[in-house]
């Protein structure tokens, strides 16, 4: 199968690591795969560029589409007349201007599948394509009640997030002490509730004195929270790693007990949670998304009381999140479904 998936976005975050996660395990299964992203914009200081990455793992499609919201009219009449031209099987998008370019330049006899990673997406005025796909199964019936054809597709998870073989030698490197050591690890925005975190972990040091908390990521609100760790006389109790990507966050995640992950922003496959569990950390979540499938411990309202009493409740989850290969022959599965359905 010639698969071609759609990622109007210039950074390698957010949705774009599950979805070339999900490219490699097609691959791997036997097909062709290319991802395009957005080739227009490059200047990206506080983010990894998607170009690189997707190129060193010899899936970046190199055909010439702009695919680019800042694309002027031209541009983007320009990349519906090469998609239209292309010879693949597969047009899988994954944003919006994926999903217009994908309705209006399908190739002929191309199955179209679109990927919704957040709620917003689903609305009255959504395209038509033969299926899509939604991160969490409490949005699947708000397609399904429309007579759309849809699937979950989980958070697939890189195998460096793994447990850590000598945890404690790896907190030393890492300069971390104390215990329990708790984190967050998101981009600091409203939507991720850092302020209700800083909050809730001096509650919980209270009953954990020697607890430290652990914040990873950057982001528009870092030096408020930052200021609100000051004021509430936790400097030595939290440590701020900055943006860390590939192996170095994979291993600032692998040193955490516990991750505490309070609000989702663009994808609502919980990728964080997953990858937390397969480092063997435990996930205290917020009921959003594809959160409450993976949390250990869940946060009914999102208030410091609420977050420490699921942290110290000690729950475990028994999730067994399915592997890369199983997601990956589900969605192929999904594929030769409508494919069939269009041929008949």
């Amino acid at each position: 199968m010639r698969i071609l998936h759609l990622l109007a976005s210039p950074f390698f975050s957010g949705p774009a690591e599950n979805v070339a996660l999900l490219a490699l395990a097609q691959r791997e299964a036997g097909h062709e795969v290319t991802v395009a992203v957005d080739r227009r914009r490059k200047e990206m200081p506080a983010e990894e560029p998607a170009v690189p990455r997707l190129r060193a793992l010899g899936l970046l499609d190199d055909e010439g589409l702009e695919l680019s919201v800042k694309s002027p009219p031209w541009r983007v009449w320009s990349d519906l007349r090469r998609l239209r031209a292309r010879r693949v099987d597969v047009v899988h998008s994954h944003f919006s201007h994926d999903h217009f370019l994908a309705r209006w330049g399908r190739p002929q006899g191309a199955v179209l599948v679109r990927s919704l990673h957040a709620p917003r997406s689903i609305r009255s005025s959504l395209p038509a394509a033969d299926a899509y796909t939604v991160p969490a199964s409490s949005l699947l019936p708000r397609l399904l009640e429309r007579g759309r054809t849809a699937r979950v597709l989980p958070a697939l998870v890189d195998p460096r997030f793994r447990p850590e073989s000598d945890r404690e030698a790896s907190r030393r490197e890492l300069g971390l002490k104390g215990a329990p050591l708790v984190g967050m690890v998101s981009t600091f925005q409203p939507s991720r509730r850092h302020a209700v975190g800083v909050e809730a972990f001096a509650l919980y040091r209270e009953q954990r004195p020697d607890a430290r908390f652990v914040l990873v990521g950057d982001g528009a609100l870092l030096e408020a929270t930052r200021s609100q760790v000051a004021s509430l006389g936790l400097t030595d109790a939290v440590v701020f790693t900055g943006y860390q990507q590939g192996e170095d966050f994979a291993r600032w995640l692998r040193a955490l007990d516990e991750v505490w992950l309070l609000g989702l922003g663009n994808d609502w496959s919980a990728r964080a949670a997953a990858q937390a569990r397969a480092c063997g950390v435990r996930v205290v979540a917020v009921e959003e998304g594809a959160l409450p499938e993976l949390a250990d411990a869940r946060v009914v309202e999102p208030t410091p009381e609420a977050v420490v009493a699921a942290s110290l409740s000690g729950q475990r989850a028994p999730v067994a999140h399915p592997t890369n290969a199983s997601i990956a022959a589900d969605v192929l599965a999904l594929y030769a479904q409508v494919a069939s359905t269009r041929a008949r």
